[in-house]
């Protein structure tokens, strides 16, 4: 099937319905367990960055930093990151409002990977929205029920 096709329905989407992108809606594990390796052919020089809701403690998403996103988060007080899909530097939420403002950053013990502590300014903290349309406050909005299955844990 492709990107465009409901897994769930088995057939192809209707040519009225909206696209739906599998990797990011669908019930099928795509789990990407070469992505590290990725980064690492492609001589991306970032660490791991784990970006939790300051309030709830809630983990919104993982993305990356190389020095300059780790700098420019600091100059900002807004969450900055290196795409690695992109090669470039992002500020999240730039396009969608949904910035990141920053309370502190933590390193761990062999300081090989980091976490800002944040809070969202708007809506959410994915990019993907929820069947409302609304953003998602983040991105673990799927469960893993077998190395196969997800289920959608929104509404």
């Amino acid at each position: 099937m492709t990107e465009t096709q409901n897994h769930n329905s088995g057939s192809e989407t209707a040519p009225d319905a909206p696209v739906v992108n599998e990797l990011e809606e669908g019930t099928i594990a795509r789990i990407d367990f070469g992505k590290v390796a990725h980064i690492g052919r492609d001589g991306h020089q970032v660490v791991p960055v784990v970006l939790q809701d300051a309030d709830s403690g809630d983990v919104l998403f993982i993305g990356y930093a190389n020095d300059e996103a780790l700098r420019l988060t600091f100059e900002r007080r807004s969450a900055v990151l290196y795409s690695t899909s992109r090669n470039e530097i992002w500020h999240k939420g730039a396009t969608s409002g949904d910035t990141l403002s920053l309370v502190d950053v933590r390193v761990n013990c062999e300081q090989n990977s980091l976490l800002y502590r944040v809070r969202r300014d708007g809506g959410g903290a994915c990019h993907t929205r929820d069947a409302d349309g609304n953003s998602r406050p983040g991105c673990y909005y799927r469960a893993v029920d077998s190395p196969t299955e997800l289920r959608h844990l929104d509404g």
